[in-house]
């Protein structure tokens, strides 16, 4: 696999610069596209399974850590406290203390729950200048969030649903993981101490793994403070391992937070906290897309997913109005006129994108276009219309193949357009 920091320069996705420091990447229009394209998939799949999305704020005051426990266990991975009017205010590590607080903003009932929030939010990690790498290892991340409050009895179905829907995730992005890794605490001070909760939870994901068939390792000393956590692990182009999707069970935090609901026998009762992030930092996550696919991302995330090439000046007309129709219909198009070079030329510079709109003038008269695949694979010449209707649903579908089986697809051999 390629390595992503050099992709990421050499397709315009991302960059970085002294000036705004190390660790803060910026995003380009293409890495932009690229990051608006998996945000929104993850909130229409976090929509359909039930998921409330919040915002919450990028500070807060050091009593709200300390509450959770991050002061105690993770303020070195903290930004030091800002001091304003008295208090201090800190750049958050984690969202989950904000959706503590936002679950408890007003009384529950057993009947909401399970009560699932979800954010795609910045937070911050103090990371030490020689760990910092391209995306994989930034101090602003964003990430994909999600933290559900259940009774005990609900967590298998909880943690068993978000493994599925990070299966679910991984086919869309065509990626696979490497292996999954049941957290547990190790040695040290480092963990909340309250031994029949890490059992409790422990065993909880432990089932769940043994009962959806998914072959896991336990990593002592990998486990979060709170508690433990099912790790889904990639694997970058050095075969380097890091943690993309994560699936926790925690105790701790709501009984810090006093967190409670009424039960149907009117007594208040506590829940239990699930975080899960089916695709972890976007960062991380973009980062390891560009090395699984070398920069030719699934049809849905490309930055630019159809290349119109007139064959001359004279059809450029027919091109400019294709671009604009897929622009209608929520397609990421540009026109790559013949002032780029010839038709072969053109082809080379969009080998990346998934799908290439060729227009010859046999094309343009029929209102048709002959579509060439990413893989080499042609269409024969079709109504324009037909063929970004067909387009528009692949990529709305979130399907990682470029075109249907079972279509009629011509091999690379083929008449160019425009010729009989």
């Amino acid at each position: 696999m390629p390595d992503h920091r050099k992709l990421g320069r050499e397709l315009g996705l991302f960059g970085t610069d002294p000036l705004i420091g190390a660790g803060l990447p910026y995003w380009l229009p293409d890495g932009a596209a690229v990051r608006h394209a998996l945000e929104e998939y993850v909130r229409a799949a976090e929509r359909a399974a039930g998921y409330r999305h919040v915002y919450s704020p990028v500070l807060g005051k050091r009593e709200l850590y300390e509450i959770s426990g991050h002061w105690a266990h993770y303020s070195e991975d903290m930004f030091p406290p800002m001091n304003l009017g008295g208090e201090q205010l800190v750049l958050r590590p984690s969202l989950c203390p904000h959706h503590a607080v936002i679950y408890r903003s007003r009384s529950r009932s057993h009947r909401e729950l399970p009560l699932r929030i979800a954010e795609l939010g910045p937070m911050y990690r103090s990371e030490l200048s020689g760990v910092l790498g391209g995306l994989t290892r930034v101090r602003a991340i964003q990430l994909n969030d999600a933290h559900i409050f259940c009774t005990v009895d609900q967590v298998a179905d909880e943690a068993r649903g978000a493994l599925e829907l990070i299966g679910r995730a991984y086919r869309a992005m065509d990626i696979s993981p490497v292996r999954h890794r049941l957290s547990l605490p190790g040695a040290g001070g480092k963990y909340a101490a309250a031994p029949e909760d890490w059992r409790r939870a422990t065993g909880m994901l432990r089932g769940v793994l043994e009962e959806l068939g998914l072959p896991y390792e336990e990593g002592a000393g990998e486990a979060a403070f709170y508690g433990p956590k099912i790790d889904v692990q990639v694997a970058d182009a050095a075969g380097r391992e890091s943690t993309l999707s994560t699936v926790q069970v925690d105790f701790l935090q709501p009984e810090r937070f006093r967190l409670a609901y009424v039960g149907p026998d009117g007594r208040r009762h506590r829940p239990v906290m699930v975080h899960r992030s089916v695709v972890g930092s976007v960062e991380r996550a973009v980062a390891h897309l560009l090395e699984a696919h070398g920069g030719a991302f699934p049809p849905w995330l490309a930055p630019l997913q159809v290349a119109v090439l007139p064959v001359g000046d004279a059809e450029e007309p027919q091109a400019l109005a294709l671009a604009a129709r897929c622009a209608e219909l929520g397609l990421r198009a540009e026109v790559f006129g013949a002032e780029r070079g010839s038709l072969g030329a053109r082809v080379r510079e969009a080998r990346l994108v998934p799908y290439q709109a060729v227009i010859g003038p046999r094309e343009a008269a029929a209102g048709q276009v002959a579509l060439r695949l990413r893989d080499g694979r042609r269409l024969a010449p079709r109504p324009a219309g037909e063929v970004l209707d067909r387009v528009r649903a692949l990529a709305g579908a979130h399907r990682p193949w470029l075109w249907e089986d079972g279509d009629e697809v011509a091999g690379r051999a083929g008449r160019e357009p425009g010729q009989s």
